[in-house]
């Protein structure tokens, strides 16, 4: 996967535009006109109604209502005013960061995790970013578990949003100790690890620097936690603590994520030390982390093929064997829907291995399409989504840093006439895959850089 270059992103403002767009103003944009000040935003709500006013704005802005004034000729009313109170409200969830009561924090992290994956904020974190990094670090160290989960996801969502320049590596380097600390700490709950977990394997993979070296650090802290899962010296799998395999499964696709920037040399290395020790933790007793495991193996196998043709899996037959057998699993001991996700996910892992065939997924959002033909371009969709959740789709419109990954151009904007200029579903999957070659020739020069550091 290519770096993105350094520096800031160009500003998302854009002039006037008549009425028929302006549902796409009110979701594309949040300006700052008028708010260079930082001036903290007053409210005498409770911490429920501010988030329920946060929440419902967003929510009625992404439903498009256009808002003129009767009587008026359709004037519109006046945008940037509710551009203010939005802004003023995001102040105040930011200011609760800073609150002594935990549920007033932790109320202030879930209504900004919400903001963040609905909106593209650039402009506004941008000038708050040491702010609210600050804040984060502050909840990580001294919140609950469910404290530092929120909060080391919003930092990750953070990242995403300042678009991975130069903006985004200085957080990393900021709140990168804390993370680490907590990822590693027996006695940290298992939720707030495993956040902890994807935040790192994010964060770097938006902003580590081309040289490399974060990646070496976070490749190595992320081993660290699910190598614990591999068998003894006389092969048999350890017995998994309560909450390991939730963890391991966290930290494993983290990892998988982080291996798609490595360099052909790095990658020979990863193989060979982690193919085999990967096929024993097919038999492990947990549904998810099985998926896990088949689903990195999968990746593992496309990225060394990727670097020579000729690779070959050692020991495929029992690869196979054993693929097979968790793609007809029957067991009536296991539950029905993970019988169903687990032969699903296996058939598919078992065809590629086999066939080098992959199941195309098409991802629609606005009238855009992203198509999924590969193991690497699944597992970097999949981590944005466990972060972004429903949003994912929103930011694949209007985010420049997604845009950018997925091959997608600028952000496109639209007008009345655009449906009757649609493209075909062929024409869009050749411009995707045009792109995503493009992407993946430059990703192996960015390769060839990293691998004298690696």
């Amino acid at each position: 996967m290519p770096r993105i270059k350094k520096g800031k992103r160009g500003s998302n403002r854009s002039g006037s535009l008549h009425q028929e767009v302006l549902q796409l103003q009110l979701s594309a944009k949040v300006t700052l006109k008028g708010f260079k000040n930082g001036v903290k935003g007053e409210s005498g709500a409770s911490d429920d109604e501010l988030n329920s006013d946060v929440v419902s704005h967003y929510s009625s802005a992404s439903e498009g209502t256009s808002v003129v004034e009767e009587g008026t000729g359709g004037e519109q009313v006046d945008e940037q005013t509710a551009q203010e109170e939005t802004e003023d409200k995001l102040k105040q969830c930011i200011d609760n960061l800073m609150d002594k009561s935990a549920k007033t924090r932790l109320a202030g992290l879930v209504s900004l995790r919400q903001a963040f994956s609905s909106r593209v904020l650039y402009d506004f974190l941008s000038e708050r970013r040491l702010t609210i990094s600050d804040c984060l670090e502050r909840c990580l160290k001294k919140g609950s578990g469910e404290e530092q989960a929120a909060a080391a996801t919003l930092f990750a969502l953070l990242c995403i949003q300042l678009g991975g320049g130069d903006e985004a590596e200085e957080g990393v380097k900021m709140l990168r100790p804390v993370l680490t600390s907590l990822l590693i700490d027996n006695s940290a709950s298992i939720a707030a690890r495993q956040s902890c977990a994807r935040a790192l394997g994010m964060c770097c993979y938006v902003s580590a620097a081309e040289d490399g070296e974060d990646l070496v650090k976070s490749l190595a802290l992320l081993e660290s936690v699910f190598m614990s899962s591999y068998p003894n010296g006389e092969g048999t799998l350890p017995t998994p603590k309560p909450g390991g395999p939730g963890l391991h499964c966290a930290a494993l696709q983290a990892w998988a994520l982080l291996v798609t920037l490595c360099p052909p040399s790095k990658l020979t290395v990863l193989l060979d030390q982690h193919l085999p020790k990967l096929q024993a933790c097919l038999q492990s007793n947990d549904v998810n982390y099985r998926i896990a495991v088949g689903e990195t193996i999968a990746l593992l196998v496309e990225l060394g093929r990727d670097v020579d043709e000729q690779f070959e899996v050692e020991d495929s037959e029992s690869l196979c064997h054993c693929l097979k057998s968790l793609a007809t699993d029957g067991n009536k001991h296991r539950a029905k829907n993970d019988r169903r996700k687990q032969r699903s996910i296996f058939r598919e892992v078992l065809h590629y291995i086999e066939n080098e065939d992959f199941t195309e997924e098409t991802i629609k959002f606005g009238v855009e399409s992203v198509y999924i033909d590969s193991w690497m371009r699944r597992r970097i969709y999949d981590a944005f989504k466990e972060i972004m959740e429903s949003g994912v789709r929103h930011h694949l419109q209007f985010n420049s840093l997604l845009r950018d990954i997925f091959g997608l151009g600028p952000p496109i904007i639209l007008d009345t006439t655009v449906k009757g200029n649609k493209i075909s579903r062929f024409e869009k999957h050749l411009f995707n895959s045009a792109a995503f070659k493009a992407r993946t020739k430059l990703r192996s020069k960015v390769r060839d850089k990293r691998a004298d550091v690696m």
